[in-house]
């Protein structure tokens, strides 16, 4: 199950997903769970570099969610939103001062199977998350626990 987290700076909320969760419902639910989850990370890191004050992390999660959709049937859009989201990963690592994935083993886990590729994102947008040290973004609504007088008493010291 995923952690939703707020992004710091921003109103918007991130997942610390699983990344065996990830790659088995992108190997099950191929087709529409690549749409949902190539959205979803693109939103993530444009808020995040929004909040940085960068728009190198992306500006618009529709459009990249457009070019996997209909722009994979040419084709060539898809590549190139595959191309530029891993870009976006990358320098959205470097901004939150996580080790960037590797390019080439993206790029062969692509080729090779898709769903670890989805995975290894993802366990890259997990870095990014943890590194900030966010807290849950749904408040706990249990009551804290009284105080508890942990002084001794003055008669049984004597």
């Amino acid at each position: 199950m995923a952690q939703s987290v707020q992004i710091p700076g921003t109103q918007e909320n991130a997942k610390i997903a699983n990344v065996i969760g990830v790659g088995a419902l992108a190997f099950f639910f191929s087709i529409i769970y690549l749409w949902i989850f190539w959205y979803r990370i693109n939103k993530e890191m444009a808020a995040y570099g929004q909040a940085k004050g960068t728009d190198e992390c992306g500006t618009s999660p529709g459009k990249s969610l457009l070019a996997v959709t209909l722009g994979a049937l040419i084709i060539v859009p898809a590549l190139i939103s595959f191309f530029r989201t891993h870009k976006r990963l990358v320098a959205t690592e470097k901004l939150a001062g996580v080790e960037p994935t590797n390019g080439w083993v993206s790029l062969i886990l692509y080729l090779v199977f898709s769903p670890a590729w989805l995975a290894y994102m993802q366990s890259g947008l997990n870095a990014v998350w943890e590194k900030q040290g966010v807290a849950p973004a749904i408040a706990e609504t249990s009551t804290p626990a009284p105080a508890v007088d942990t002084a001794p008493a003055a008669e049984e010291q004597a």
